[in-house]
């Protein structure tokens, strides 16, 4: 067999060969367009202990000083508490019967607690307030931190007060290894199952590093420690903004060049140019620099010597993509933030009830899972702790005087919350599908009230009320109030 024939026969065998394909995620593979993507693999709170103090940091300067981080921050409060807060809905039960009296009761006891100036040691919030000031906390900061006071220490009859303070005061370079084994993360201490058992919290001045303070050991059953985790064995919280912030700034220094360049475009400035280098003769003095300038009036023409000639300075901005670019930007910091880009950047500008209602619909999803967080995470959890504390006081009585058992604590702590919800433009048809759903059984009155954010109970009681009240005046409206109708027959009269 000669050499061809030994050529031919193996690339013969190689065209035969099976061909091997390795598979793989190629977001993982290193080529020249991402070998700077370098990520480690380090846990949630080694990333927050490296980056926690300047992304709060930074999200503070966004809201004191960026628009649009401001509206979001409205935002977050406006709809996930909004106008009129939570709604606490009492559910206490005797085998399955509404406990109308003692359900009053709990709400009317709750709501007297909820001022200012009873519910906030500081005298500064009303509950409702107090609900805005943690979840604007919680958004700006990545989290908030509430203390508990008991008996005499809460100041009130019911026993129970609350303390918001900075989350400042749990500093992140508080880790070590504590004396009954725990550990302590970033002033939270764990234990070996990474379930935090207290906070070491600074109560002296802010101002003083955490070396030269000195921390209080506060029981974790006392705090209320508010963020919503990204990862598991997360024991503190980011920013809502952390992942749009370096756009949004670089969005804002855009925009302060445009306005500069526009301001320097309207200007309409020039240059004088002479034969020799000399500008004496056409400068009008000097600035600060000690260069030559020259001012000009509207409306006024001059004329220049022989071999002098102008130059004139007319930048071409702001460009034609200006407002494209903008709207870019902005939705995909809409995206980040997971609202409507119409509602932050308040640009309705070609939107149509179809298009609007189907990214509204998204966006108040997205508020309805934070709302049910935030009732877990904060909400029921200060009123499991109020009312075993009511009830030890004897501060929720009747008419008579008694006071509601402390033996039926289990019973009188069932209840709910209902968030706020919203209207549409055209709120009718939403109204009248509503009620085809219940007249086919396809919904309930009560879900229906839900979805308007208020308590079935409540109307029905307020009904009453006021159907009551029209009968102890004698008035009569509706139907009854009306001229009556003519008959048929002179309606078909000519």
């Amino acid at each position: 067999m000669g050499f061809l024939d030994l050529f031919r026969r193996s690339a013969r065998e190689k065209r035969q060969r099976p061909i091997l394909v390795k598979r793989g995620y190629d977001a993982a593979s290193t080529d020249r367009l991402n070998f700077s993507w370098t990520a480690g693999n380090t846990s949630a709170d080694d990333d927050l202990l490296r980056a926690l103090d300047r992304l709060r940091a930074r999200s503070r300067d966004l809201a004191y000083n960026n628009e649009y981080a401001k509206k979001y921050l409205q935002m977050v409060v406006t709809h996930i508490v909004g106008p009129n807060g939570f709604n606490l809905q009492a559910l206490a039960n005797d085998f399955g019967v509404p406990d109308e009296m003692a359900r009053k009761l709990i709400e009317q006891a709750f709501d007297a607690w909820s001022r200012r100036g009873v519910c906030e040691i500081g005298g500064q919030f009303a509950f409702q307030e107090l609900q805005r000031q943690v979840i604007r906390a919680v958004a700006r900061d990545g989290e908030a931190m509430v203390l508990k006071l008991r008996g005499k220490e809460s100041g009130n009859a019911y026993g129970f007060a609350l303390r918001l303070i900075e989350i400042d005061r749990l500093p992140v370079t508080c880790n070590m290894l504590a004396k009954n084994g725990n550990r302590i993360v970033m002033g939270v201490e764990i234990d070996a199952i990474g379930k935090p058992v207290a906070y070491h919290i600074n109560f002296g001045d802010l101002h003083l590093g955490a070396a030269s303070t000195t921390l209080t050991r506060v029981q974790a059953s006392e705090v209320l420690h508010i963020f919503h985790p990204e990862r598991a064995e997360q024991h503190r919280g980011a920013p809502w903004m952390h992942a749009i912030m370096a756009g949004l700034k670089m969005l804002s220094g855009y925009e302060e060049a445009a306005v500069v360049a526009s301001r320097v475009g309207a200007s309409k400035m020039g240059f004088f140019t002479t034969p020799d280098g000399d500008p004496a003769a056409l400068a009008g003095g000097k600035d600060d620099q000690g260069e030559f300038y020259s001012e000009s009036d509207p409306g006024a023409f001059g004329v220049l010597p022989a071999g002098y000639d102008f130059k004139s300075f007319d930048p071409d901005y702001p460009q034609a993509n200006y407002e494209s670019f903008i709207k870019s930007r902005l939705r995909s910091i809409a995206s980040g933030l997971g609202v409507a880009y119409n509602t932050l950047a308040n640009d309705l500008e070609g939107v149509n009830f179809s298009s609007i209602r189907s990214g509204v619909l998204e966006e108040r999803d997205n508020w309805i899972v934070l709302q049910n967080w935030f009732i877990e995470a904060f909400m029921r959890p200060v009123f499991m702790d109020w009312i075993a504390s009511a009830l030890l006081k004897s501060a929720i009585t009747y008419g008579s005087g008694s006071s509601l058992p402390p033996s039926k604590r289990e019973k009188f702590s069932e209840h709910t919350w209902q968030g706020r919800r919203w209207q549409w433009v055209d709120p009718l048809k939403d109204l009248n599908s509503s009620i085809l759903a219940i007249e086919h059984g396809l919904a309930s009155p009560q879900s229906v009230a839900a979805t308007l954010g208020v308590d079935v109970y409540d109307v029905l009681d307020q009904l009453k009320q006021f159907q009551d009240m029209v009968a102890s005046k004698g008035v009569q409206l509706g139907a009854q109030n009306q001229p009556p109708a003519p008959p048929a027959a002179e309606l078909a009269a000519p």
